[in-house]
């Protein structure tokens, strides 16, 4: 119905007032419905296309941005794979992990230094 209404509202403000444009579409509201659909119908198509991939991209990346427990564990397995991680941080962040999956959140008091890793409290 929204549609519908929009297409008789620009036909009778826009389109009925200016013969120029009237003539291409037919000189009537069922000529300028349809030619309004082919060319709303593929663009609508492609702009969100466009905006499914680009908002995609900008949303994971602000969630990738603020997830300090994700950028936490990329650190650890990063220096684990160094080789620069102590059986004291292995236990640590084992521990959190556990936490996280059986739903107990992790104390605010617990504090991380710079490098995002556990500081002892």
């Amino acid at each position: 119905m929204t549609f519908a209404n929009f297409i008789v509202i620009q036909y009778r403000l826009l389109i009925d007032r200016m013969p120029s444009i009237d003539s291409l579409t037919g000189g009537n509201i069922i000529g300028f419905a349809m030619t309004f659909i082919a060319i709303y119908v593929p663009l609508a198509i492609i702009i969100g296309y466009w905006h499914r991939k680009s908002q995609w991209r900008v949303e994971a990346e602000a969630l990738f941005n603020e997830n300090r427990i994700g950028a936490t564990m990329w650190l650890f397995v990063i220096d684990l794979i160094d080789g620069k991680i102590t059986e004291q941080e292995k236990k640590e962040m084992r521990e959190m992990l556990l936490k996280i999956t059986k739903g107990n959140k992790i104390p605010k008091s617990e504090k991380f230094d710079k490098d995002n890793k556990e500081v002892n409290k």
